[in-house]
């Protein structure tokens, strides 16, 4: 079995739209790498740790943080 794993962030305002907008982007995402003979799997959350920049000279310095993306699972 073949396995193709893609990024998924949603695009929404949510003073101008609904939610749906974001299942509609899904969707179409979904139904794209089916036309090319995936199936889709399920939804994963990866959650990683992006460690702290100390900047120019401490100007600009970001303490490390975690963060997670979503991550779209098809087989083949």
């Amino acid at each position: 079995m073949e396995y193709k794993v893609v990024p998924f962030t949603a695009v929404f305002n949510p003073k101008q739209e609904t939610t749906n907008i974001v299942s509609s982007q899904l969707e179409h995402l979904i139904k794209k790498y089916a036309d090319e003979g995936w199936t889709y799997v399920r939804l994963e959350s990866v959650s990683t740790y992006i460690p702290p920049d100390s900047g120019f000279f401490g100007f600009g310095s970001t303490p490390g943080r975690m963060t997670s993306y979503q991550m779209v699972v098809f087989s083949k």
